[in-house]
């Protein structure tokens, strides 16, 4: 069985505990994982101050030609990549090929962020006080910064803060959900071979009540950017104190389809947005909204088209449907059905559960107040709801805590920007699902779904300091 140890300062370090991770699908045992400890992670820190260092000393077409050159890195070893992503997570080995793909997007978007880091000229003379002076504003790194990162797409989420840290001339520090470390562990080996710093992406393992309250309490740590639940996300602004926050927390994606909309389309970017890697995807659609005029016939063509997903082993090249990340997952999602069937809710296909497997759910009827409407189901589960007026869906796609990303379906562009200006979401989507996501574009939310942008060229001002130089003409 493979052996994969932490990554601090450019290097293995095995401290000597090592644990068994498994396959969610059916708990086959696939590798041993080294433990991570606080004095570990007190390594990382020594590490990463000195990574920061020599990452902010390169100018930025270094740091792009670094950051291009594990791009080719990624492309040369995808398909390990994606093995291991399957092996940690339990997706379809076909939805890993596409985030082993998508990691590499990631990175040209870095390297690309890199170069085009500026600043600008200040017209200071505007002001009477400015008469005689010049004023520009430069970016610069802000030194070490603390990733935190789940399990669901743990090599892109990765790379969606990694890429743009080293970018800006930071060092990073990476605390991998303790149930997603391979994919971490064999980038950072890779970051090394395409020439990073020492010191400049160090990983260590470990769980967030230990190793992640360490780091965001460490001085040392400039800024964190994390993804994951709520409570821990408000945890972390509580005591990060005047350190950087970026916090992605999930959402409860809606979904309006109207009248006019291509239904063929609809269904099929539907089902994908609804059940790709098991409805584990903070933009997973969970709630959709249907005009009266088409409700029934969507309703026939969704379920069809649900029911044709393939389940199986995640490792065979035809499984559409594989394994929540743990079998005490699963048993959640199935509480919360059944939670919804009791408060009145109708079951039209799937919701049974084979050890960590849930099958493809659709429900009907569901209580707005209910947990699985109100809160992030993280399952394959969705919920369909009927409306003959635009605004009292747009009404009802607002009325959740949440705000990451939402879509709607429609031929009227006009009605399709109303819905868009209305909707309260960080992103809105039309003519697709709210599960769309280009690596290059803004990605982040509001109200509890989260603070700050990721997509490189956003994230990386998160992640650098602007100074301002002025000086007498």
């Amino acid at each position: 069985m493979r052996e994969f140890a932490l990554w601090i300062g450019g290097r293995a370090a095995t401290p000597g505990t090592f644990y068994e991770l498994r396959l969610p699908f059916d708990g086959q045992a696939v590798a041993r994982v080294a433990q991570g400890s606080q004095t570990a992670l007190e390594e990382a820190m020594i590490a990463a101050q000195s990574g920061a260092s020599a990452m902010a000393a390169l100018s930025n077409a270094e740091r792009s030609d670094l950051l291009f050159n594990a791009a080719t890195l990624i492309k040369r070893d995808r398909s390990e990549f994606a093995e291991l992503l399957t092996l940690e997570t339990g997706k379809p080995i076909k939805e890993s090929r596409i985030e082993a793909e998508r990691a590499e997007q990631t990175l040209i978007a870095s390297a690309i962020a890199a170069r085009e880091l500026a600043g600008e000229s200040i017209p200071i003379d505007g002001v009477p006080a400015g008469k005689g002076r010049m004023a520009m504003t430069i970016r610069q790194p802000l030194g070490v910064i603390g990733a935190i990162t789940p399990f669901n797409i743990p090599l892109n989420l990765a790379l969606h803060k990694l890429g743009p840290a080293l970018a800006g001339g930071n060092a990073v520090v990476h605390k991998p959900s303790e149930q997603t470390p391979l994919s971490a562990i064999r980038l950072a080996q890779l970051m090394t071979e395409a020439g990073a710093p020492s010191g400049a992406y160090n990983v260590v393992t470990g769980d967030g009540a230990t190793i992640g309250q360490q780091m965001i309490a460490d001085p040392r740590i400039a800024m964190i950017t994390f993804t994951g639940s709520v409570p821990v996300g408000k945890e972390i602004r509580a005591k990060a104190g005047l350190k950087r926050v970026t916090l992605e927390l999930g959402g409860n994606g809606a979904l309006i389809i109207e009248a006019d909309a291509d239904l063929v389309l609809a269904v099929e970017r539907s089902v994908a947005g609804s059940f790709n890697h098991s409805g584990q995807v903070c933009i997973s659609t969970q709630r959709i909204f249907l005009h009266d005029r088409i409700a029934d016939d969507f309703t026939e063509r969704f379920i069809e088209a649900t029911q044709r997903l393939k389940i199986g082993h995640p490792m065979r090249d035809d499984t559409d449907i594989s394994s929540l990340i743990s079998e005490e997952e699963a048993r959640r999602v199935e509480a919360w059905i059944a939670e919804a069937v009791a408060q009145g809710a109708r079951v039209l296909t799937g919701g049974q559960r084979m050890g960590a497997t849930i099958t493809p759910a659709i429900l009907e009827g569901v209580p707005p107040d209910a947990r699985i409407a109100c809160d992030e189901a993280f399952g394959p589960v969705v919920l369909l709801y009927r409306y003959s007026d635009l605004d009292k869906a747009i009404e009802q796609a607002n009325n959740t805590r949440y705000g990451l990303q939402s879509g709607i379906f429609t031929s009227d562009l006009s009605r399709a920007f109303q819905a868009a200006r209305k909707l309260r979401s960080g992103g809105i989507l039309i003519n697709d699902i709210p599960g769309f996501r280009a690596d290059n574009m803004p990605y982040g939310g509001v109200k509890e779904s989260g603070i700050g942008r990721e997509g490189p060229r956003y994230a990386i001002e998160e992640m650098t300091e602007l100074k301002l130089i002025c000086w007498r003409a």
